[in-house]
């Protein structure tokens, strides 16, 4: 998938000032109601994505050259949220590694699974001692049913409900809303590859800060979501210009 984990130091759900400056450009903060939980579907992907592009002309050389972004969604449940977990601060490759050898060890790869397999057994399998504490820690909240009504939830209170599991900070769940129950107003703090596509498709000198992003993408709701999904589609797209 196409975001990098790194420490988030800024909140999506934080309203902020009035404006943020990056670069020599300033982006006005705009204050609107909690988004709801309707997910994305492809047309209401495709309808963002047309609305971003009629007003934002970074985002329209991305449309015009690239389309609509693809969901890239994830199944909700436990197996997921595991896994989100695993890809925080390593690459994408390692995490998939580290993914595919508790699938083949773990059995049955539930959350009872998990939590019947235990943290000296998850550190036997290369699993670091946080990384295992955490695994547990996600899987007994899905056995005690915490996340149950999750998808019911409004956005701040099912980002709240997600950070309340140890182990689970504002990046990991707001990929979770963003991808596994594809919230269309959600903004991945923290994701490097972001702000790599901000960088380059507004000709900078410097990265965006993580705080300076998430205020420029106030400009983008409510579909920051799907903001996010077209700078990972530049992103991806960049990158493999290079290759």
């Amino acid at each position: 998938m196409p975001w990098t984990p790194r420490v988030v130091t800024g909140s999506a759900f934080s309203n902020g000032p009035s404006s943020s400056t990056i670069g020599h450009r300033r982006f006005p903060t705009v204050k609107v109601p909690l988004a709801q939980s309707t997910p994305l579907t492809s047309q209401s992907l495709a309808a963002g994505a047309e609305a971003l592009a009629a007003r934002d002309r970074h985002l329209a050389s991305i449309y015009k050259l690239h389309g609509v972004p693809p969901m890239w969604g994830r199944r909700p449940g436990f197996p997921t949220l595991l896994r989100i977990v695993l890809e925080q601060q390593v690459s994408l490759i390692s995490a998939r590694a580290m993914f595919n050898r508790l699938k083949s060890d773990v059995e049955p790869f539930t959350a009872e699974g998990f939590i019947q397999f235990g943290e000296t057994q998850l550190r036997s399998l290369g699993v670091t001692r946080q990384k295992a504490h955490y695994c547990v820690q996600v899987a007994q909240a899905f056995r005690n049913g915490d996340l149950k009504s999750i998808s019911k939830l409004n956005d701040e209170e099912a980002h709240a409900t997600l950070t309340r599991i140890k182990g689970i900070g504002p990046w990991t769940a707001n990929i979770y809303l963003l991808m596994a129950l594809r919230r269309p107003d959600v903004w991945p703090d923290g994701d490097i590859a972001l702000a790599t596509a901000v960088k380059k498709l507004h000709k900078l000198d410097h990265r965006p800060s993580f705080v300076d992003l998430a205020r420029m993408a106030e400009r983008w709701r409510p579909y920051r979501s799907v903001a996010a999904r077209m700078l990972w589609q530049y992103y991806l797209a960049e990158r493999a210009n290079k290759g």
